[in-house]
């Protein structure tokens, strides 16, 4: 059995994630998109939804503090999979290569259950990892360190018998205080060079 496993981010690591890619739909002045963006439907408030709190409760409390943009608002929760604009260039090789090899595959993503629930089954590429670890399910995001225990029980590895790549410092320094084999995603070139440093790739 192959002793090391790897373990995946989401967004921004195998998958673009933009607000922008879909309120530039709706929104055609710049200046007033840039200021929706920093105020209304932010990255911010949309971690909520990662943490695990529900649409339900977050959609109608923002359209009450923001009633002209209901219909915008309305548009977060039901067109979510617009906000992805497509794959991170080049990690799905990676990700084919590793499942070659018979490198075990996971996830550990901070996502939304109700958006995950929309966006996961569009993506046939998950069907190559073992198991996929969803903050908005567990209730606990990354940085906190009981998603990665909760993965570590469901990968059955601690420590250096874990490699992880995240686009977030914060997710990484995170891992390493487990004695994780993390890596800062920056783009699949490096990528490709860390997995074969770690021996999971040739």
């Amino acid at each position: 059995m192959q002793s090391k496993v790897a373990v995946f981010d989401v967004g921004r690591v195998l998958f673009d994630w933009q607000l922008r890619t879909l309120f530039e739909k709706l929104i055609a002045d710049p200046q007033e998109l840039d200021w929706f963006l920093a105020n209304v439907v932010t990255e911010d408030w949309h971690f909520q939804h990662d943490r695990g709190r529900p649409l339900g409760e977050m959609v109608p409390e923002r359209i009450a503090e923001f009633p002209a943009y209901e219909a915008h608002i309305r548009a977060y929760a039901t067109r979510f999979n617009e906000t992805v604009p497509g794959p991170v260039a080049g990690t799905h090789v990676l990700v084919e290569r590793l499942h070659q090899r018979g490198v075990p595959l996971f996830c550990l993503t901070n996502f939304g259950e109700e958006f995950w629930n929309m966006f996961r089954p569009t993506k046939p590429v998950f069907d190559l990892f073992e198991d996929i670890v969803v903050s908005g399910t567990e209730k606990v995001a990354k940085p906190d360190p009981r998603i990665y225990a909760i993965t570590e029980a469901r990968t059955g590895r601690t420590g250096g018998d874990i490699f992880f790549t995240d686009d977030n410092p914060d997710n990484i320094e995170a891992a390493k205080a487990r004695g994780w084999d993390a890596h800062l995603f920056t783009d699949a070139a490096a990528l490709e060079a860390q997995l074969t440093g770690s021996g999971l790739l040739q």
